[in-house]
Formats: C-alpha cells, structure tokens, sequence
C-alpha cells in the first residue's frame, strides 16, 4: 500500500542540526499514540488495537492496549485497565504491575506513570528477564509525574501542570536516578529519542524541541518551537524522522533535508 505522498514544507532554524527546511509525509491510517526507535514503529488506536510498521504498512498486533512503547528493552504495552504486557515472540505476556504511561527507551530498562501519577522504573536485569508468573521489583521514584520517558543521556518527565522535570544520574542498574531539576517551559507529552534527543508538545499542540543536549550537559540550554501550520497531539523521534500524530489522529513524519534546502536558493 502506498503512502499519499503530500509534502508540507516548513523553514525553520537549525532544526535537528541538518538545514532548514522541514519536509512532512502524510502517513496512511489513524492512531492515538505513538512511538519509534531502533527503526521500529509501535502505536495504538481508539479502539486500542495495537500496529506496527512493517513495508510501509500497519499490521495489526493482537490485543488491545491504550498505551505502547518501543526500545532497547522491547516492546512494552498497558491496557485500559493499566496491566501491564511485554511482547515475547508473538504474544502478549502480562507482568505483575499498573501503569498507564509506559516507556521503554532506556538502556534495557523500562520506566512509565501509574494512575496516581506515581512514577516507577524497572531494572535492567528484570526487564530483560520479565516473564509471565514472575514478580517484578518496580522501583518507585519520588515525584509525580503524568508522563515519563528515558533515552541516551537521562529521563525526561511532565506533571499535571505541565511542568517539565530532568531525572539525573539514571542507569540501568539502578534506574531511581539521583534527583529532579525543574527545567523551565510547559508541555503535555514528552518524548526522549534512542539518541538522546527530546521533543514535547504542550496544550496548544504546539512541537519543541530540547536544544544543547550533550554528555556534558544532558539537560540541555533551551526549547526550540518548531513552526508549523498545523496543531500536533503526539510526538516520537527515530533515525532523523519526526513522527507525528494531529488532534484527529491522522499520522505525518517529517524531515529535514539540506538538498532540498539548496534547491530553493
């Protein structure tokens, strides 16, 4: 099935570190959420069924989930109910646990929210391990927050007032980190990239982007709002694309290009 091939053209500065000129895709289908990494796409739809991107396609996963996550500890969901599931072969394994925001862009470890806003990560050894019947030690990390989500060089999280909090030092064994830094801004949804990078939305659908995110200072100096000419309800980052979900559930990636920059002077 072949995609529309609609492009929309943006210029903006110094986005992804690659030119100017932001260049989006209209993906077929509709979903709720989403989330990309290694080269892998997961999402979830209203009706909680599950896909994932296979030849420029969505094949269904069975289940039924509200939220899924993708990474280098796997592929990871929660349900309405907030259970947790782990993907192991072609089946759903449940794991002891309530989430209902869960994250699996850390290194082997998984982290998420539960309904109470209480925030929780799991060690890499269990995640790599986490089974059926097994019972897992999730740790609790002090703080609440609405949304979590880890990747290279640390975790990123919001609270119900859409503030943004940095968690230091977190590792794969042990994942509680050391301490929360309140960084300044307002988002809804935070999304850290395989790589490191951070993008987030906030409540007028509104995309930013962390910029000066090193080794050396993994929080980064400021957020870069990335214009566009449409409102976006979700975000997830791999491999240099941006994919997007709108307020109506339709699906954009965007992408920077240098050539196609050149092309216009």
């Amino acid at each position: 099935q072949k995609e529309s091939m609609q492009l929309s053209i943006f210029l903006l500065p110094f986005l992804l570190g690659c030119g100017y000129a932001l260049v989006c895709t209209d993906i077929s289908g509709y979903l709720r959420q989403i989330d990309v990494s290694n080269g892998q796409v997961v999402g979830v739809n209203t009706n909680e069924d599950i896909f994932t991107r296979y030849q420029q396609t969505w094949v269904n996963i069975p289940g039924k989930l509200t939220h899924v996550t993708v990474g280098p500890a796997g592929i990871w969901g929660v349900n309405k109910d907030h259970e947790i599931f782990k993907l192991v072969g072609s089946s759903w394994q449940k794991v002891n646990g309530l989430l209902k925001q869960i994250d699996a862009g850390g290194d082997q470890f998984i982290a998420g929210a539960n309904h109470y806003d209480d925030v929780f990560c799991l060690n890499k050894m269990q995640t790599i391990s986490a089974k059926e019947e097994q019972t897992l030690s999730f740790t609790n990390i002090p703080g609440k927050l609405k949304y979590y989500s880890c990747g290279l060089r640390g975790c990123w999280g919001v609270n119900s007032n859409d503030d943004i909090f940095f968690r230091y030092d977190v590792l794969p064994e042990p994942c509680i980190g050391s301490k929360w830094q309140h960084v300044p801004g307002k988002l809804k949804m935070i999304e850290v990239g395989t790589d490191g990078s951070v993008y987030g939305v906030n409540s007028e659908g509104r995309l930013y982007q962390r910029e000066g995110i090193a080794d050396c200072n993994p929080i980064g100096t400021s957020w870069n709002y990335i214009e566009n000419n449409f409102k976006i309800s979700h975000v997830s980052y791999d491999n240099h694309l941006l994919w997007l979900i709108l307020p109506d559930d339709s699906i954009k990636t965007c992408k920077c290009t240098e050539s196609f920059l050149f092309s216009l002077v």
